[in-house]
């Protein structure tokens, strides 16, 4: 059976700042995504992470489909309209257009999408991360898909053994989608050249060499090339097939043992370890830190299992220690340096300002030539 995962996320209102969207926005949004999906929608699932709803679907109507999105974007819209009359903070931030245009992608939410025909099981995983941008997933998918040091199934497994295709987009160019397709094993110092760089060069899909499926899909959505001002993170989702001819749910998971340094944190300005947190988590310290879920799924002719955790386990308790200590380290660091991200990452928000006003008050020293003795 041929099916459809679409996966979409955004902040449209929340608790005293940033930390959750709370009970009744959870409630109205899930209520009307069950109303308007008779005869769109198989299956779906609601959650959040730190302050953003994630909408999971499961359909037959292909990726990139119009009424899905559209049912997506009215069920955003109806949440934010609540958020409003509720006060809640940031009501609708991640809504950045007026009026719904056939698409999501390139109106605000984060969105991902999957099709393929079903195994005969079909086990996935949907991550969901707040307080960064898409480039946090670039180095879990180098390492689950291209190190066998992570992934030992490049080396165990024949249905791997010809490597995949990683798609990457260079988020920077917004004059259309500027892509790059790469192939492991022969091109996989390439493609670290490129997802160094998680602020411009980002994973957008990945695919199976062996059998041409679709296996990973991450959103790209890059909100300040949307609004042209820093409204907000990105707080990205992905989806990554598991098991079989792709790496298994450990190996996918093992990357984020890391907790390896991301965009994010307060206004979105900083550098910041990121944590696996459990579902529904919320967002605290200096906004952050940066945070990404893990939810594991079986899907049968288009219905979802009940969740898995992926996150919810004694192992992670101890990885969230670790990480809540390289936060504290580079949090030390304040403005200076490695701490805060770089100046054309800030340009969108109020720095600018200040640094066109302090331009205007610098001047060249000139120094009087010594003389020469005679």
């Amino acid at each position: 059976m041929k099916i459809t995962l679409t996966l979409a996320k955004a902040d449209i209102g929340s608790i005293g700042g940033h930390i959750k969207p709370g009970e009744r926005l959870m409630k109205v949004v899930n209520q009307f995504v069950t109303r308007r999906s008779k005869g769109l929608l198989i299956d779906f699932y609601l959650s959040h992470t730190g302050d953003d709803i994630a909408i999971l679907m499961t359909h037959k109507r292909g990726q990139n489909d119009s009424r899905i999105h559209r049912l997506v974007w009215d069920a955003f819209m109806a949440g934010a309209d609540d958020a409003r009359k509720q006060g809640l903070y940031g009501a609708g931030q991640d809504l950045l257009v007026d009026s719904f245009s056939g698409n999501i992608k390139g109106m605000g939410p984060a969105v991902c999408e999957l099709e393929f025909e079903e195994r005969p099981n079909e086990p996935f995983l949907m991550f969901a991360a707040d307080k960064t941008d898409p480039g946090a997933y670039n180095l879990p998918l180098y390492l689950s898909f291209i190190d066998p040091m992570y992934n030992s199934g490049l080396m165990l497994s024949p249905s791997m053994f010809k490597g995949f295709k990683f798609t990457i987009m260079d988020v920077e160019h917004t004059k259309g989608d500027r892509v790059i397709e790469l192939n492991t094993p022969e091109e996989i110092y390439d493609i670290a050249a490129l997802l160094r760089d998680n602020q411009r060069f980002v994973v957008e899909s990945v695919h199976s060499r062996g059998n041409g499926e679709h296996c990973a899909s991450v959103s790209t959505t890059r909100l300040h090339n949307i609004a042209g001002k820093y409204t907000g993170k990105d707080d990205p989702v992905m989806m990554v097939r598991v098991q079989g001819a792709f790496p298994a749910t450990g190996e996918v998971l093992q990357p984020f043992k890391i907790g390896h340094l991301v965009a994010g944190f307060m206004r979105g300005s900083h550098a910041g370890p990121l944590m696996p947190v459990k579902n529904n988590s919320t967002i605290s310290w200096f906004d952050g830190p940066p945070i990404v879920s893990a939810t594991a799924f079986c899907v049968h002719k288009g219905k979802l299992t009940e969740p898995a955790d992926a996150f919810d386990h004694p192992f992670w308790d101890y990885i969230r220690d670790k990480v809540s200590q390289k936060a504290l380290d580079i949090r030390e660091q304040g403005f200076s340096g490695a701490a805060m991200l770089p100046y054309p990452e800030l340009e969108y928000g109020g720095i600018v300002q200040k640094m066109n006003a302090l331009d205007k008050k610098f001047r060249v020293r000139r120094e009087k030539k010594a003389k020469r003795k005679k």
